[in-house]
């Protein structure tokens, strides 16, 4: 018979007689091969999982055995047979005598995980040889096959999904065509996902973070409550990759209520981003975010008080937003923050009295997000754009570039200043450009008093940032993330009472801006880095 020949109508229920195992992620395989075992389903299995199983007390056909040819090659080559594949494929009566001409009998689930590619390369100690070796060839044609053939055969590749199917065939004796289609879709993102990660390393050359053939995958996290309006819709999707601390596998603790929106979502990385600027083992830090901008930042002994001083930065915009917090959140800081209405609030980890408290506060959403995850130096972010993608490293930047700046003025900043300054360099690399940030050192206590974001005009950010501070700004510093074009973006701040400056430097008028700042008395340095933020 043709391959393409149509498949005839099976019922939903399709019953489990003999089922192929082959892992190499060997978790909770041996609880799922004796559930098998108990409903007296055949069992063939390969090299290292048959091993495994047999020490458990599980009978085992060897592949080999059922397929009477022996492994060759050191293992390349053992369920790349006719046996197999045949066993897999073929279509109830149609095929029957076809697969008994090769000496085959029916498989009904495939278990195959594949060879641990992905994570070979991301040891980074792999030799290319060894790299290779993890191409997985015979697992990925399996899973491919049962996957076409999910009307009658059940294909596991994660083992979370192990569960759902011991629990079928314990209440209906089988397993559901419903679950079977699910499991072969996500067996095809599977392979999709293992091939394009294939082809990114072959594909890297000396650039291994731009590689010429780059595959994103992810699965549906769930609908969001909308997209950037009411009127938009969206969804939730976790990058298939996404590493414990990050955003995309925080744990939901809120008491319920509304689903998070697009808004939310890149609200609550934004303060991600800008809190963990600031390390828990030295400071405790609150950022408070509002359409993607800090409105208030604040760093200090207690928790309690960087939120109260993040908060108090400006109130106003303060009331429905998004607070980020770098440590545990205490019963303190959990009464603080239920005294006004916040959207949601992430942080590592929630004390369960801070539960108790926040969770009575109706649609308040609560992310425990975990501790920073490693690696975060070797990121890329990604833009959409029409038809494509524009791919970059993550701005990781910011520590030491206060400490190691240029001098431009006659006036060197107070030790105060540079601490001010350095707080306010690392969240104006966290603002929208163009950004002005305005801060204090008050003992043990570093605080914004004025945000200026997203304007066209580099003063115009000044002007905004200081009527922000208000009275506030005398006495402060500045930080701006790029260079000032002209001398008036200083004299701006002169007039607001600011006293020291940190900017990258780099305009053609730097000259007359540094000569603007020596006016006024203005300690100014050059860090020359710039944090765009668009």
């Amino acid at each position: 018979m043709s391959e393409k020949t149509a498949a005839p109508a099976l019922p939903d229920l399709s019953p489990v007689r003999r089922a192929l195992i082959s892992v190499s992620d060997k978790k909770g395989i041996v609880e799922l091969a004796k559930a098998l075992a108990a409903h007296n389903v055949e069992i063939l299995s390969t090299g290292g999982t048959a091993k495994a199983l047999v020490d458990a007390g599980v009978k085992v056909t060897q592949v080999s055995d059922y397929t009477g040819s022996p492994e060759i090659m050191g293992g390349r080559v053992k369920t790349l047979h006719p046996r197999v594949h045949g066993g897999i494929l073929m279509r109830g009566d149609i095929d029957t005598a076809d697969l008994e001409k090769v000496g085959g009998k029916p498989i009904d689930m495939v278990v195959v995980n594949l060879y641990p590619f992905e994570q070979t390369v991301a040891k980074g100690t792999a030799s290319h040889p060894e790299i290779i070796e993890e191409i997985d060839i015979g697992g990925p044609s399996m899973v491919r096959s049962a996957a076409k053939s999910h009307p009658r055969v059940a294909v596991l590749v994660d083992p979370a999904d192990y569960a759902v199917v011991i629990a079928e065939l314990k209440e209906k004796k089988g397993t559901t065509l419903a679950t079977r289609a699910r499991l072969a879709a996500k067996a095809f993102a599977h392979t999709a996902a293992y091939d394009g990660a294939i082809a990114a390393y072959l594909s890297r050359g000396e650039d291994p973070l731009y590689p010429e053939y780059l595959t994103l995958t992810f699965e549906k996290g769930y609908k969001l409550r909308y997209g950037e309006n009411p009127h938009q819709t969206g969804a939730f999707y976790r990058e298939r990759s996404a590493h414990e601390g990050e955003l995309a596998r925080a744990e939901s603790l809120g008491a319920g209520g509304k689903e998070l929106s697009f808004n939310n979502f890149v609200d609550v990385q934004a303060a991600l981003d800008a809190v963990r600027e600031f390390d828990p083992s030295k400071h405790a830090a609150c950022v408070i975010v509002k359409h993607t901008n800090p409105c208030g930042t604040a760093v200090a002994s207690s928790l309690e008080q960087a939120y109260a001083v993040a908060r108090d930065a400006d109130p106003v915009s303060a009331f429905g937003g998004i607070v980020a917090l770098n440590r545990e959140v205490d019963v303190p800081t959990a009464k603080a923050m239920s005294e006004i209405f916040l959207e949601c609030i992430v942080a590592p980890s929630f004390s369960t009295g801070a539960l108790d408290i926040l969770r009575n506060k109706k649609n308040l959403r609560l992310l425990a997000v975990g501790a920073r995850p490693a690696g975060e130096d070797t990121r890329v972010d990604f833009r959409k754009i029409g038809g494509g993608l524009v791919a970059m490293s993550a701005d990781i930047s910011a520590a030491g570039e206060i400490e190691n700046a240029k001098l431009a003025t006659k006036r060197a900043p107070t030790a105060d200043e540079l601490r001010a300054l350095s707080f306010a360099w690392r969240v104006t690399k966290h603002v929208k450009s163009n950004a002005i940030v305005l801060a204090r050192a008050e003992g043990d206590v570093l605080r914004t008093v004025g945000v200026g974001a997203g304007q066209m005009s580099r003063v115009i950010s000044v002007e905004i940032a200081l009527k922000k501070a208000g009275e506030q700004a005398r006495g402060s510093v500045l930080g701006s993330d790029a260079f000032f074009p002209f001398p008036d973006g200083v004299e701006a701040a002169a007039k607001g009472g600011i006293t020291a400056i940190a900017q990258p430097g780099g305009s053609v008028k730097d000259a007359d801006v540094i000569a603007a700042a020596d006016a006024a008395g203005i300690a100014m340095i050059l860090t020359g880095v710039r944090h765009f933020r668009h």
